[in-house]
């Protein structure tokens, strides 16, 4: 059954008054964050979409369930960002307050980028069923692929820095939290827009593992995009929550990887061993349940050795 328009019209409209809301009334001044407004503002979102997905559920149980298990895996997949996130405002050194403008402007890009390629997804699997064996062969690499590469990323060598850098009039000054600026009467890009094109950069990057991932559970168009908004929205106080705890997410990447691998397989076989959507939702949900709570258990072992020593 095909979505009513009012339905997008109306969630669009939402996720417009709710950006405008953060930029405009809640954060005026550029500010750093706290832990404290941090946790308060990431529940006001899980609430927000949960109740969003209560909804849906409400009229169609199965679409429901959908929604949540393809939120719950895009939102998982997001923590990646923030440990990509955590190294490239590291390396630039870019200030709290300013952290939180970029972050902004990138989730704002993100919906855009997004929205065109779950468009271009669904227009694929219309005409192409059997593309959906590529996307789960794809997702399989990656998490594969994720299990055995744990090197951190050096943010000079990233392909988004050497290709700014290299046609982008980069300023080397710095000049707050401004993007465009002129020197000796030439428009220049500061350092905080080459933050930006990384960020815009990395989005895009796992958004090529958690679209996909999530026609592995819908082909709702509407379910598609709804739970990616939704997690996407999130982002930004997810980063500014976890940013000081990532280094003890020590089994993350490997949950990551599995919940990758899980619906990667789930693809392949659908025409073969069809997964429950319950099922496949609890199956994450007890994958990254495992992984943060492995993740506390060392790094708890560690804390308790050092302080008896």
């Amino acid at each position: 059954m095909e979505t009513p328009l009012s339905f997008w019209i109306g969630f669009n409209t939402a996720v417009v008054v709710l950006l405008i809301l953060d930029l405009t009334v809640l954060h005026q001044e550029p500010r750093a964050i706290s832990v404290r407004e941090s946790l308060l503002t990431t529940l006001v979102w899980v609430l927000l979409a949960s109740g969003f997905g209560l909804w849906i559920m409400s009229g169609d149980m199965g679409k429901g369930l959908e929604f949540f298990t393809g939120y719950l895996i895009e939102y998982s997949l997001s923590m990646d960002n923030v440990f990509i996130f955590v190294i490239v405002f590291g390396a630039f050194q870019v200030s709290p307050e300013n952290q939180r403008r970029v972050l902004f402007w990138g989730v704002l890009s993100a919906f855009v980028m997004r929205g065109a390629m779950i468009g271009a997804g669904v227009k694929l699997l219309e005409h192409f069923e059997w593309i959906i064996y590529l996307f789960g062969a794809y997702i399989l690499y990656a998490g594969f692929n994720m299990l055995r590469h744990k090197k951190k990323p050096a943010v000079e060598e990233m392909r988004a820095v050497r290709v700014a850098r290299r046609i982008l009039p980069i300023s080397a000054g710095s000049y707050g939290g401004r993007f465009l600026v002129r020197e000796n009467g030439r428009p220049k890009f500061t350092l905080l827009f080459l933050v930006l094109v990384v960020i815009e950069f990395t989005d895009l990057i796992f958004a090529l593992d958690s679209i996909p991932a999530i026609f592995g559970v819908t082909r709702d168009p509407f379910i598609v995009y709804t739970s990616n908004v939704c997690a996407v929205l999130g982002l930004r106080s997810l980063y500014f929550l976890l940013a000081g705890a990532m280094k003890s997410m020590v089994y993350l990447h490997v949950g990551l990887a599995w919940v990758l691998i899980f619906i990667g397989a789930k693809m392949l076989s659908e025409n073969f061993f069809p997964i429950p959507t319950g099922i496949s939702l609890a199956v994450v949900g007890g994958i990254l349940a495992l992984a943060v709570g492995a993740s506390l258990f060392k790094t708890a072992g560690k804390k308790d050795a050092v302080e008896k020593s």
